[in-house]
């Protein structure tokens, strides 16, 4: 398929985007699911559930610039990112799957419960290990493939829309495994079994459909001047003077934190305080993503025509208003939940496009500046601000639901009633917690300073001094 310069084939957007698609299933299986999974599942206390998850994503958050530096200096007959996509996918599918698991390791809940505690945490460091090891160097391609501004954009929209859909249809997974099985465990391990196998294939379609075009860029690298050489220290230094990329972390962070503990208290508040089923949570959540899903191409074209940040601020106004809607809503007023719901994918859309949007503008900004390009370092820090949002998110919720007197119970036990302050807990964490991250968001995003005209001067700077650097190779191979 013939492109024009600067341009990707359409076949090359689709396998890029598949390798989104399948960490997006099992991230959105973890996000709406584990923490449920761990109180109302396996019988562990929410406290400690919010401890496993903190201890993974603590863990998770400092591989991230590591891998990421690795990436970078990775030197293989098949590049810097493929080895690793290539050697971490299956492993990576293995552990994703043993968080499903519930273990026996005693008849007594009460002497079964510590090493449950164990087994999961072990299970999550090594989990989250393998899934920054595939999507830290996959998400440093986005800057390699094309240099163009809208290009990038439109990469990045195919990107999250099979992110979206990913998430989507590890919803509609769990829905089917959940109707399939009556055994609670069973249902949770048979959707991370079909997880896994799905996310396994996309990634294989990731690597197939993108290794020529990564391979070109390797070429293209390699024969260009070494860059001088810098410990790790110094580059870690150079990341963080790079001011544009202050905010576009603080923003993706705050962003994510948003999405994050909605996402984590979700299940509770349709459960709980709206007096509905899990399948009305399934339901609701296919909603978000849905929207989200269809809103990525006309988010993408807007901001084309308007710029990124300000599609930010359109996001982040109509989620917040969703937010809001969610905390004053009671369980008579039920019609309402799906326009709410309608409206908060709104705003995950554009938490979703604009962040990562704006990742390559910044990483082309360093190279002005240092002479160097430095993806895999840059997104294993912007990987590693959107796992600290994760966990923060679980960890306050879980240690907020334990402080409000939440009563965990275990597959097969009646659900208990919940206290009254367990609810107003969750009330606070869907809607006043998720809106002080969006408006902080807003406020980060409102000073950023890359814009259109200013990302196309960084660019033609760097053409021309690429041009004089092979106008000098051609001189001096005379």
């Amino acid at each position: 398929m013939s492109t024009k310069p600067g341009k990707l084939s359409l076949s090359v957007k689709l396998a890029y985007g598949a390798g989104e698609f399948g960490p997006a299933m099992a991230g959105s299986v973890l996000i709406f699911n584990l923490l449920y999974f761990l109180t109302n599942v396996a019988g562990i206390r929410a406290d400690l559930a919010a401890n496993i998850y903190m201890i993974g994503k603590i863990w998770d958050a400092v591989n991230d610039p590591m891998v990421g530096l690795l990436s970078d200096k990775t030197r293989s007959k098949w590049g810097r990112r493929m080895p690793w996509l290539i050697w971490g996918a299956l492993p990576f599918g293995v552990f994703f799957l043993a968080q499903w698991v519930v273990p026996q390791f005693s008849a007594e809940p009460a002497r079964n419960l510590w090493p449950l505690f164990w087994y999961y945490v072990v299970v999550s460091i090594l989990a989250n290990t393998f899934y920054t090891v595939v999507t830290l160097p996959y998400g440093a391609m986005t800057a390699e493939l094309t240099e163009d501004y809208d290009e990038r954009i439109s990469l990045n929209s195919f990107r999250f829309a099979f992110s979206i859909g990913g998430s989507i249809l590890g919803l509609v997974i769990a829905q089917v495994a959940f109707s399939l099985m009556e055994d609670p465990a069973q249902k949770y391990l048979v959707m991370g079994a079909m997880v896994t196998v799905l996310a396994l294939a996309s990634l294989a379609w990731c690597v197939i459909g993108t290794w020529k075009p990564a391979m070109d860029y390797e070429k293209k690298r390699t024969e260009a001047p070494p860059a001088r050489a810098l410990s790790v220290g110094q580059q870690f230094r150079l990341v963080w003077q790079n001011k544009p990329f202050i905010y576009v972390c603080a923003i993706y962070l705050f962003s994510w934190l948003g999405v994050q503990l909605t996402a984590t208290v979700l299940p509770y508040y349709v459960v709980n305080v709206m007096g509905l089923g899990m399948s009305s949570f399934s339901l609701i959540a296919l909603v978000v993503q849905g929207v989200a899903l269809v809103m990525l191409p006309v988010w993408g074209a807007l901001a084309r025509r308007v710029g990124k940040t300000q599609v930010y601020f359109y996001g982040m106004i109509i989620w917040i208003l969703a937010q809001g809607g969610l905390y004053f809503l009671d369980a008579t007023q039920l019609e309402w939940i799906w326009p709410l719901a309608t409206m908060a994918g709104f705003g995950v859309s554009v938490a979703y496009l604009i962040p990562w949007s704006l990742m390559p503008d910044v990483i082309d900004y360093d190279e002005l500046n240092t002479g160097e390009r430095r993806e895999g370092l840059y997104y294993g820090f912007m990987v590693l601000l959107q796992k600290f949002g994760l966990a923060l998110g679980i960890f306050l919720v879980g240690k907020g639901l334990a402080a409000a007197g939440f009563i965990e119970t275990r597959a097969g036990m009646t659900p208990p009633v919940q206290p009254d302050s367990a609810l107003t807990a969750i009330r606070i964490s869907i809607g006043p917690l998720p809106t002080v991250a969006l408006v902080i968001g807003m406020v980060l995003a409102w000073f950023y300073p890359i814009t259109r005209k200013k990302s196309a001067e960084i660019l033609e700077k760097l053409h021309e001094r690429r041009k004089i650097a092979e106008e000098e190779r051609g001189v001096a191979h005379l």
